[in-house]
């Protein structure tokens, strides 16, 4: 990768307090090469025994059309949507500028398997943080679709392989939420 083409970027400690779950984005692209570039970031995440657990898919438009779909076909299953309803649904989905699948790859030992999902939320948040210091917000979704058989045939993924942990979402935000945190010293103690 080419450090050198990179546009002027918030510091290290600075994207991590920027970045913020988004729910409403602008209709404005992503530049490619900020998607590489957190992808690359998301691949230098630390990982046990080098394991290297995470794969993410890119859904271009047709799978993003076809994503929606299910989407809304999911949630009929649950109640029954208006034509309004179908519409809202299809339209959160298509939303977002860029979609990402995480996946894990899937391990019978219960303990490997829990430090590759660690490993794999490092590589997802180093994603994040990569595009908060260019101004991208996103959200990490685990919604119903996640899960879906149906999903994983859209992805061509052998779910006895691999695990969809998430969608990664990534746009501009509408504005950026403002999220209260707990004071320090409610979540940090010392001990001799």
């Amino acid at each position: 990768m080419n450090t050198s083409e990179r546009p002027s970027v918030l510091n290290a400690y600075d994207s991590i307090i920027a970045r913020r779950t988004a729910h409403n984005y602008r209709n404005l692209p992503v530049d490619h090469r900020s998607m590489e570039r957190a992808l690359h970031a998301a691949n230098h995440a630390p990982c046990h025994r080098l394991t290297f657990p995470w794969r993410f898919i890119r859904v271009g438009p047709q799978g993003r059309a076809a994503t929606a779909q299910l989407a809304v076909r999911i949630k009929a299953e649950q109640r029954p949507l208006s034509e309004a309803d179908a519409k809202k649904v299809h339209d959160k989905t298509m939303a977002p500028p860029e979609l990402v699948v995480a996946c894990q790859t899937r391990s019978e030992d219960p303990f490997r398997s829990r430090e590759d999902y660690a490993a794999c939320s490092c590589a997802i948040q180093n994603f994040f943080v990569s595009l908060a210091s260019e101004g991208v917000s996103g959200k990490w979704s685990t919604g119903g679709i996640t899960r879906d058989l149906r999903m994983y045939g859209l992805l061509g993924l052998d779910p006895g392989v691999f695990e969809v942990i998430g969608f990664l979402w990534a746009g501009v935000a509408e504005r950026p939420p403002a999220i209260a945190r707990p004071p320090l010293d409610a979540v940090v103690r010392a001990i001799p």
